[in-house]
């Protein structure tokens, strides 16, 4: 008996050793014997460099791993020297695993993963063609802002990790500082304007009072939380409030410093196409955020043709409800804005009344989609109101996604802050949008797929991504949702808006519009205030490219669900072409449309088989 149970102890631990050994070549060998475990694997250890990311992401933290949370990102040239040459080594490794080896699966997520590795080694050459600080992202609000939603403090280590990270800011700017200098070199210069609003950006910041900086009242607020000593409390705050002073101060001093000697280089022309070899430069972010190989001028093409039929839909229905249309679209649409009818009361029970409503509309539409899709997500669906301390700066809405461990239902946030940026007849096409069938259903539902590796399920490819909310917003309209004429004029408002993009984002960057042109392009054909307009033109110029996405996407879509149709005819199903859309993931959409081809050939195939199964049963019963 005794040796029984030592035969199976010693298989057992022979057993355990093969596992850590299969483990640690899965881990450490440039080529895992599974192809999953390597596209994994790649994701986690890029992830492992980035102790911003690893904090974000908060695991580490439940198993007593903590020593991240006192790291920065390395922002150095060097450092981005070194992801290129990591980008290489995966694709050096993806090519060598056989397509003959791979299931249907396996290939697609090969495809996209070369996709990605692809456009980063064709867009090195391009590298340095932006600008890392703008009026609307950068270091600069980012990392404040990265402290106080994501830096977590439960204890005095917490707290510790907190003090280490104000005092490596400043080696962290230098790093940013140095490729911002490489730019200068290479001609790179963000336009006048932009500076212009950095400097008044990072001028406040320093001209805060210490005890009223973020990165001191977030961090006194956490503190209140925990179970530390006030003792210890009031040293770890003075700690702070020195750290902000020393280390935080000089290293944006070291930014207003520097930009405010470039200011004398800095123009006017602020589209692309003034920067060395930007039409290139451009030309590459084109691809990335369309995913298609449009051409500038024909993005511009499609969005004027885009403009002009969304337009003479809208004044179509504004002429039926008696509005008049005599003046041309942007009198008729402005008439529209300000009817008072359209708005809520503005006051807090107005507000609490557009959450209220805003669930209503997601709950209909959830509870109506039976005959459109076979696939939804588990998790649920909920609005929330953006937080009013930050409500004057937040975008109007945006989709925050549920927890991976399911305990937080995704979410819809809406701005409430200016009551007439939420009208009536706007607010069915944002929940649409925002969340179900858009955001919600694509994002939740990939997060939930089962077998994918986490490239299928975190791929940046927003002309799907996007794509897919604009056409969830015409789906609703196509299913009956938005009944109410006024509620169509929302749907098509939002998409003119998306139109509108398409030729401005190319008109500014590629035919050498100015910021003034383009400003008044979108006031005249949007109706949109001038506040509004002068900042989506603004976010265009230092984003280009991106504003482009959605329009194509979406396109896109409707695109091959008419190519599904005229192939299969009546045995075409909706509910069948979202399983396709959305089963996969995020992809670009040339793999998009390879997957409705094969569900295409497929369906025919099986038809087909169904036919003569038929036709043999009844040769069989003659």
């Amino acid at each position: 008996m005794k040796t029984v149970l030592k035969r199976i102890g010693l298989g057992s631990l022979v057993l355990v050793l093969l596992l850590v050994a299969l483990a640690a070549h899965e881990w450490f060998a440039k080529k895992p014997f599974f192809f999953r475990a390597f596209l994994d694997r790649s994701v986690v250890k890029m992830a492992f460099e980035s102790p911003e990311t690893l904090t974000s992401l908060g695991f580490l933290e439940s198993v007593g791993i903590t020593g991240h949370n006192a790291e920065l990102d390395d922002d150095s040239p060097e450092a981005m020297d070194k992801t290129f040459a990591q980008v290489r080594d995966l694709r050096e490794t993806l090519l060598s695993y056989s397509d003959a080896d791979l299931d249907e699966n396996q290939r697609i997520s090969k495809d996209i993963a070369l996709y990605l590795a692809d456009f980063a080694l064709v867009s090195e050459p391009y590298r340095y063609h932006n600008y890392p600080l703008n009026q609307l992202f950068g270091v600069q609000n980012g990392y404040p802002s990265f402290m106080q939603a994501q830096h977590q403090v439960h204890s005095v280590g917490d707290a510790e990790n907190y003090l280490s990270r104000l005092q490596k800011v400043k080696l962290k700017f230098a790093q940013t500082l140095e490729g911002l200098k490489i730019r200068e070199a290479k001609g790179i210069i963000p336009p006048k304007f932009v500076i212009e609003r950095v400097l008044t950006e990072m001028n406040d910041f320093v001209a805060t009072p210490i005890q009223d900086n973020i990165l001191y009242s977030s961090f006194k607020t956490k503190l209140a939380d925990t179970d530390i000593s006030a003792d210890e409390q009031a040293r770890l705050l003075a700690a702070v409030e020195a750290d902000i002073k020393g280390y935080v101060h000089p290293a944006y001093q070291l930014f207003i410093d520097y930009l405010t000697q470039l200011q004398a280089k800095a123009g006017t022309d602020d589209g692309y196409w003034a920067l060395p070899n930007g039409n290139l430069a451009y030309e590459q972010l084109l691809k990335f955020f369309t995913t298609t190989n449009y051409t500038a001028d024909e993005i511009h093409a499609k969005g004027l043709a885009e403009v002009d039929r969304i337009q003479n839909e809208i004044m179509t229905i504004l002429a039926a409800e008696g509005y008049d249309v005599s003046q041309g679209f942007s009198v008729a649409i402005e008439a529209l804005a300000a009817d008072p009818k359209f708005y809520y009361e503005d006051s807090d029970a107005g507000r609490a009344q557009i959450l209220v409503d805003y669930q209503a509309i997601l709950d209909e539409v959830n509870a109506g989609l039976g005959d459109a899709f076979r696939i939804r997500p588990e998790a649920g669906m909920e609005v929330v109101r953006i937080p009013e301390f930050k409500e004057k700066t937040a975008p109007g809405a945006y989709y925050q996604q549920p927890a991976i461990d399911g305990s937080r239902p995704g979410r819809f946030y809406a701005n409430l802050y200016d009551i007439k940026a939420t009208p009536k007849y706007g607010m069915r096409t944002l929940a649409y949008h925002e969340g179900i069938p858009g955001h919600h259903f694509q994002i939740a539902v990939a997060m939930e797929l089962e077998g994918m590796p986490l490239i299928r399920k975190m791929a940046p490819f927003t002309a799907y991504i996007e794509g897919w909310a604009l056409y969830s917003e015409r789906l609703a309209w196509e299913l009956g949702f938005q009944k109410d004429p006024f509620d169509n004029i929302g749907r098509l408002q939002a998409e003119l808006f998306r139109a509108v993009r398409l030729v401005v984002d190319t008109g500014i960057h590629h035919s050498r519009w100015t910021r003034e042109q383009a400003i008044d392009y979108m006031k005249k054909n949007t109706g949109m205030s001038d506040r509004d307009v002068t900042a989506e033109i603004e976010r265009y110029i230092v984003m280009p490219g991106q504003a482009t996405a959605y329009k194509v996407g979406m396109m896109k879509i409707l695109e091959l669900r008419e190519k599904a149709k005229l192939a299969l005819g009546d045995k075409f199903d909706l509910r069948d072409f979202h399983d396709v859309v959305l089963k996969n993931g995020a992809v670009p959409l040339d793999i998009l449309e390879t997957l409705v081809d094969r569900y295409i050939a497929d369906k025919k195939s099986a038809d087909t088989k169904k036919a003569e199964v038929k036709a043999t049963d009844a040769k069989a019963q003659v």
